[in-house]
Order: structure tokens, then sequence, then C-alpha cells
């Protein structure tokens, strides 16, 4: 193999896959990247046998080969070279691939191509197609809310409901629920649910950053993965096996009082109560006061630590319907307030027993359901 390329696309290149390396594993091949020539660019990829990542990069190519090397190592070096022509020329008899850049040069022993794993094939026939930004942002609105540990694997990823005119997302780990609906520009083929592991959502929506055209969204017919087709990168996933708990009972269905109030005066206040809640098992207390005709409703959040104090921030809101308080978890409530992107949000409340829902004003596609949390007092 002998090939030459800008080290700003192959940094780029490897800054993508990196993220599907192995970091610990008994194989040593997965804590390799595999580096290979395809049909007249260089082919970058990455597996951790969970998710695989392959990128393509534009390169100048005189011989083809292939090989793995150290991903680590190899990406270190590589983003410390200047912005310069990189050649790389592998020696296939001691397996060893030569990087020169400029006044630097390296040499790194690798392993051969053949015993990387074989990255997944998925039918070239897409279940649906989303705008990239659209997919980012419900990705960054519901994936968030999936759970962080493995006890219930199903929870530890995020539901995709196909059907013939949308793309519903779910997530949810006991404590919180977001939900996403998507309106696709051409119908699914077919209806389907299908749990993708929220690290692999994670991994797509920060590869969208970059996209301008449509992501194709393909599901292998025994559902057993997800491919995510972007301009000059795929993602595969393996899929989680199991029944997502049916997250339309949690979402109540009617409520007593609903707030209107500024998203960033809202976020703001709750992010300075947290710093008082991180003594107080991160509980920040909200009321919600009707207004009059003389002065507008009120939105109290609160938070109280025996030890550092407290801190108490009124902020001016449209109350609908009966005086309300209730408790939440900061952080969960901060979480939410952070991806919803809209200058207004409602909060409905019925008790401060059950749980409450936020959502955005203006539009309809977004459910967050947060569990309060019980305060002595």
């Amino acid at each position: 193999m002998k090939v030459s390329c800008l080290q700003e696309n192959l940094a780029k290149g490897l800054s993508i896959v990196g993220k599907a390396v192995a970091t610990k594993s008994t194989l040593p091949t997965i804590s390799n990247v595999l580096i290979e020539t395809d049909d007249g660019r260089l082919k970058l990829a990455a597996t951790n046998l969970e998710i695989a990542i392959t990128c393509w990069v534009t390169a100048k190519i005189e011989e083809n080969g292939a090989i793995t090397v150290p991903a680590k190592l190899f990406s270190e070096f590589v983003n410390s070279l200047p912005n310069d022509d990189i050649e790389m020329v592998l020696n296939t008899r001691t397996r060893t691939l030569n990087v020169k850049c400029a006044r630097y040069e390296a040499n790194f022993k690798g392993i051969d191509a053949e015993e990387f794993p074989p990255i997944p094939k998925v039918s070239d026939t897409a279940t649906c197609r989303v705008e990239p930004a659209v997919l980012e942002e419900a990705i960054n609105q519901v994936v968030f809310a999936a759970a962080t540990d493995d006890t219930r694997p199903v929870l530890a990823g995020v539901l995709a409901s196909f059907d013939e005119e949308a793309l519903t997302l779910a997530a949810a780990d006991g404590f919180r629920l977001a939900v996403r609906r998507i309106n696709l520009p051409n119908s699914a083929s077919g209806k389907m649910d299908i749990i993708v592991p929220a690290r692999a959502l994670h991994e797509v929506a920060r590869i969208l950053g970059d996209q301008e055209e449509p992501v194709e969204v393909t599901v292998t017919p025994n559902r057993s993965q997800a491919l995510f087709h972007m301009k000059d990168v795929e993602l595969v996933s393996r899929l989680i096996e199991g029944s997502f708990p049916n997250y339309n009972q949690i979402i109540p269905k009617r409520h007593n009082t609903r707030t209107t109030i500024g998203t960033a005066d809202f976020l703001k206040a709750t992010r300075i109560a947290s710093f008082f809640a991180r003594d107080a098992s991160n509980i920040v207390k909200l009321q919600a006061t009707p207004g009059d005709e003389l002065s507008p409703g009120k939105m109290v959040v609160a938070a109280t630590s025996a030890e550092t104090g407290d801190a108490v921030s009124g902020i001016d809101a449209i109350v609908e319907g009966e005086m309300a308080q209730i408790a939440f978890n900061a952080k969960y409530l901060s979480d939410v307030l952070s991806v919803l992107g809209c200058a207004q949000v409602a909060l409905e409340i019925s008790s401060p027993s059950s749980p409450g829902v936020v959502r955005p004003v203006g539009a309809d596609n977004y459910t967050h359901v947060i569990m309060p949390m019980h305060t002595s007092r």
C-alpha cells in the first residue's frame, strides 16, 4: 500500500471512527483502526463489536493494500502533525506502516487486515430517510434520558418506532421519559419497533453535525442491526433485544396547572438552585402561582441546604389553573431545558406526587415526563 492524503482529512476521519475503537478488549485487532484502499479512496474503520464506524477519506492511491494499526497511538501522531501531505507506505513483509509528513516520520507495527472483524453488511434498501439537522436534534432531545447502566438492557437503548409517516424516538430510565416524533419526507418501508443502544445514537448525532445530505436508516430483515448511511460515513449498530415499556401509560392525560415560562430564564434559575441542591438530594422545589388583574403569574424556583444556605428565584410566567407545587431532581430538569431550543416551555402539573410534563411551546412533536421527588415539607 502506498497512499497520500491531507493531514486534516486523515485527522478528521480518525476522529470519526475513533469513538468505535474498543478501549478494553482481549482481542488486539479491535483496539486498532483498519486502514484500507477502497475504490480510489482511503477507508478507515473501527469496531468494538457493538458498533462499527467506517469513514472514507479523499486520497491519492498509488498502490492498494490494507493494514490495522494501534488506533490511539496512530491518532495521536496524526493529530500532532502539521497541515500538510501525509504519505503512508506499507511494508507487507514486516506489517509495518511508514508514515511521513514534512520533517516528521514514524513506523507503526500493525496486524493483518484479515484479522480485523468483518464490518456487517446491511441491505441497500433504506427503511427511511431523514434530514440530518432534524435527526441530530431529535437524538439530542431523547438520548440523555436513557439509562446509563445495563441492569435493564432495554432502558439503555432508545426505542425507534417507524410508521408510514413518522419516526418516533423514545427513551426512559425509570425517572424520566423523553419522546420525539419526526415527520418523514418519504414514507418508511413498513411499521416496526427497534431498540438502538443510546451510545450508538450519541455517536450518530456527533457525526451528523457535518452532514448536509439526508441520512438513510436501514434495518436488517431479522432486526438485529441498523445502519446509518451518511456522506462518506457509515455507522452500523447491533440492536437490543427485548420489549420496550409502553411509555404512553406513563404520560399523564390531564393536568390541573399549566405554566408557560421563558426557557432560558427557567434554565438559569434551575442551574442557580442546583448549586444549593447538591447538598440536599439534588432537590429543586417549584411553585406556580396564577396572576391577577394587577400582576402576572409567577414561577418560584428554590433549593435549600441545611449546611450551605438556600437560593430562590422568581420568574414571571403565565399560570393557567390553580396554584401548584412540585419538586424535581435538578439535573433532570436542567437536562431537558438544555435541549429544547425553543423560546418558551410549558410545565404541566396535576399534583405534587404525580409526574410533571414538559413541552416546548409552539411544537407538538416533543414530550418529556419527569417523576417528582418527595420532600419533607
